[in-house]
């Protein structure tokens, strides 16, 4: 499975960014897909993410009611709707993927990253 995630670039504090990850290859075997974020001397933390077949999600406590994960099937594409930005969102945002049942929070349950796409919020 190949992984494209694009969509970042600079706001300002209070306005949105919609990221995208497109999905190539095998992606039937995809079970789960997310996105995390990282900063300078930080570990990849989780940020969202979404089953691949059905619709069940997740959200880390510091971004609900601001960010909203879908995905387009069809496309193979999952998105990442982020309102409300804040400064402290400010990070490289990588999408991921993995092909099996495993604790989703966790960078190391993913098998195929994206490259990372740079949010910046001004403030």
């Amino acid at each position: 499975v190949q992984l494209q995630a694009f969509g970042g670039g600079l706001v300002q504090a209070g306005g949105s960014l919609r990221l995208s990850c497109a999905a190539s290859g095998r992606s039937f075997g995809i079970y789960y897909m997310g996105w995390f974020r990282q900063t300078p001397g930080k570990e990849r933390e989780f940020v969202a993410g979404i089953r691949w077949s059905g619709s069940t999600t997740h959200y880390a406590d510091f971004v609900k009611g601001r960010f909203t994960i879908s995905k387009d099937n069809a496309r193979n594409t999952v998105y990442l709707q982020m309102n409300s930005l804040k400064s402290e969102d400010t990070a490289v945002y990588h999408c991921a993927a993995t092909s099996s049942y495993a604790d989703i929070i966790i960078p190391s349950s993913y098998n195929h990253w994206g490259q990372g796409t740079q949010v910046t919020v001004s403030s």
